[in-house]
C-alpha cells in the first residue's frame, strides 16, 4: 500500500491570514488551484487552509464581501494533518471521518505538502487493471 508521501503535493501556494478574500481568490486563479495553505504567525502556531468551499460559504451563502473579509475570517485553522509515512488507507479514513478533502503533511510542525482525496483515488485506480 502506498504512503501519503508517495502521492502528496509538494508545490504549495501559501497566503497570509491577513490577506483579503479577493487576494486569496486571485492567488487561486493565478496558480489554478482550489485551496491555499494559510501561513502560521509563529513557529508554535497552527497551519490553516482556505478552499473554494470556505469562500463560497462566506461570500455566497452569508452575503460576505471579498474585499472586507480576510482569509483568517473564513479559513479552517487548525487543519487535520498527518505524517508522510501514514498509509493512504488511514489518510482516506481520516478524510471520510472528518468530511474533508485535504490533509496537510507535516514533519515536526513543518509543512511538507498536502494530500488530496483525488490523489488517493488516483492511486487506488492505478492498482486496478
Amino acid at each position: 500500500m502506498k504512503l501519503v508521501k508517495d502521492v502528496m503535493v509538494t508545490e504549495i501556494i501559501k497566503v497570509s491570514p491577513f490577506a483579503t478574500l479577493r487576494e486569496a481568490l486571485s492567488l487561486m486563479k493565478r496558480h489554478n488551484v482550489k485551496s491555499l495553505v494559510v501561513e502560521r504567525q509563529s513557529d508554535h502556531d497552527a497551519w490553516g487552509l482556505i478552499t473554494y468551499t470556505n469562500v463560497l460559504k462566506a461570500v455566497i451563502a452569508e452575503d460576505g464581501d471579498i474585499d472586507l473579509l480576510n482569509v483568517y475570517d473564513v479559513c479552517a485553522k487548525p487543519v487535520i494533518s498527518v505524517g508522510g509515512s501514514l498509509s493512504l488507507r488511514h489518510a482516506a479514513s481520516l478524510m471520510t471521518d472528518h468530511r474533508v478533502k485535504r490533509l496537510l503533511v507535516l514533519a515536526d510542525n513543518e509543512l511538507q505538502g498536502f494530500v488530496v482525496m483525488d490523489d488517493i483515488m488516483k492511486a487506488l485506480l492505478d492498482t486496478i487493471d
